[in-house]
Parts: C-alpha cells; sequence; structure tokens
C-alpha cells in the first residue's frame, strides 16, 4: 500500500468515528479518556462531542500552558486538547487544532460552540505541512496522532519551523519499545490503531534531534494500552443509551468492523503492553 493509500485509509477511519454517535455520555469512552490521564472534572467541562475514546495521554496537564500563549494541536479530532488548552492561555491567548479530516474539524466546532470557547480556532491540514506561520507557536501539543504520520521525520521539521524560539513540544503517543511481530508490523489495521506506524523510542529521540530539537525526552507513563478494547467490548457505541444514534448503531459500511472494535481486537490478540508503550515527549527549540 503506497503512503498515499494509507493517508486515505486514515482519513477515512477516522471520519467514520466522526461521524459515530461515540462521545462523552459513554462511560466506556470516559474510562478510556480517564485512563489516560483525563479527570472527571476535566471531562464533564466538556461537550460530549469532543471526547471519542482516541487519546493516549493528556498533553495538556504536561504543557504547563500560561496565559497568554499560542498554542497548536496537531491533530486535534474533535477538540478535546485544544478546547482545554484554551481555557488554560485565556482570553489574550490562542488554541488552534490542525486536522486532516474534514468531519473531525466540523464536531470539533460545534464543540467550541457549544462550550462557549471563543479563543479557539481549526484549519485543514497535514501535520507534514503545517498551515502556520514560522516561528508562530509557544508550545505543540499532539495526541496519539504522529504515529499516525507516514513521514515523521517531516512532521518533526515542520515542528521545529512553526515553533518560536524556546518553544516547546508536549506530546502524547505510542511508542515502541521492542519490535513488532511481521503480522502485526504489516497490519493496516494496526497502523490505523496507532500501534504498526509508531517509532521505537530511540528512533523518537533521534529523529526530533535532527529536526534540531535539544532537551528531547521520551518517557514510558505506563498506562495500560488494553484500555481501548473498553469501548468496543464493555460499552460500545450501541450501549442502551445510545440505540437511537443511527450513525453509530448501523452495521459499518460494506459489513467491516468499526474503528474502536478493529482496535480492540488488535489489543486482546496480542500482548500489545510488551510492545508498545503510551509516551510522553518532550523538547525545546533553542532560544
Amino acid at each position: 500500500m503506497s503512503e498515499q493509500d494509507v493517508v486515505e485509509t486514515v482519513r477515512q477511519k477516522y471520519a467514520a468515528v466522526a461521524a459515530s454517535g461515540l462521545g462523552n455520555e459513554d462511560a466506556a469512552v470516559r474510562a478510556v479518556a480517564e485512563a489516560f490521564g483525563y479527570s472527571a472534572e476535566e471531562l464533564a467541562s466538556l461537550p460530549a462531542e469532543a471526547n471519542m475514546a482516541l487519546s493516549c495521554g493528556n498533553p495538556t496537564a504536561t504543557a504547563n500552558l500560561r496565559p497568554g500563549e499560542v498554542v497548536v494541536d496537531l491533530g486535534c479530532g474533535g477538540g478535546l486538547d485544544v478546547l482545554l488548552a484554551a481555557r488554560k492561555v485565556g482570553p489574550t491567548g490562542r488554541a488552534i487544532g490542525i486536522d486532516m479530516t474534514p468531519e473531525m474539524l466540523e464536531r470539533a466546532r460545534q464543540g467550541a460552540v457549544k462550550a462557549g470557547v471563543a479563543n479557539a480556532e481549526f484549519r485543514l491540514g497535514r501535520i507534514e505541512a503545517l498551515p502556520l506561520d514560522d516561528a508562530s507557536v509557544d508550545c505543540l501539543i499532539s495526541n496519539c496522532v504522529i504515529n499516525l504520520a507516514p513521514d515523521k521525520a517531516a512532521v518533526f521539521r515542520e515542528m521545529y519551523r512553526v515553533l518560536k524560539p524556546g518553544g516547546r513540544v508536549a506530546v502524547s503517543d505510542i511508542a515502541l519499545k521492542q519490535a513488532l511481530p511481521d503480522e502485526l508490523r504489516r497490519s493496516v489495521e494496526a497502523f490505523v490503531g496507532c500501534v504498526a506506524g509508531a517509532l521505537m523510542m530511540d528512533e523518537y529521540v533521534a529523529l526530533l534531534a535532527a529536526a534540531g530539537f535539544v532537551g528531547v525526552r521520551v518517557i514510558d507513563t505506563h498506562k495500560d494500552l488494553l484500555a481501548y478494547a473498553q469501548v468496543e467490548g464493555q460499552s460500545g457505541c450501541c450501549s442502551p443509551a445510545m440505540e437511537s444514534e443511527q450513525a453509530c448503531c448501523a452495521p459499518a459500511v460494506g459489513d467491516s468492523p468499526t474503528f474502536h472494535a478493529t482496535l480492540g481486537d488488535l489489543v486482546r490478540r496480542y500482548d500489545v503492553n510488551a510492545y508498545a508503550a503510551s509516551v510522553q515527549v518532550f523538547a525545546l527549540k533553542p532560544a
């Protein structure tokens, strides 16, 4: 499969999640977010559509955001981290979400309106070619998205370009602790599910350093990746509270499994925690 085919497959899978009824009303969706570091209070403060159980961490908890800063979320999805970041930087700051999936951006914009957040904006784009000016950003965050980019070196070069001198990176991602089995490494579903496209931890450090970053750290959070199975296994999109959501509860197009069903199957069939880890990534652009 070509790089463009992989990108289009990822876009279609996440567009389907955006069109589903998954949201913060579902206890299993909230449980996944809490397992990866969000507080119940943070989740309760968000519109339902912001959380779709797609996180592997909570970058806003470690980014040390300050009033007046410009923060950008790479691959913002439904806007969960953008909305939290917008509150931290306050009315004199800006929170910008970048995503390549129009359906996700529409969901994020609706959530921002519902939340009454006026200092958030959302832009269509690839994280390998960010729609941002040079040296215009104080802090870059991301949540389980960089692993989906085929050309991660290009992503890191773009991150360096758009950060101001002295700007910082605070990213949550999936990284590998050891090489994957061949079946898992070649699986498109595992790539879309944030595993097969992940870098080894030392590769992550090396590529960020090659892009010019200093103070690079990739820290294993020791979060349980089996948490993802809760959405499809415990509650799923067709929980009793959501049976009226046709977009969610109808069979998937072509009878293919949903994103969360596929991801749940992967983490159950393989000892994913033995190969991969939820990590926090920190780096600085020299002042």
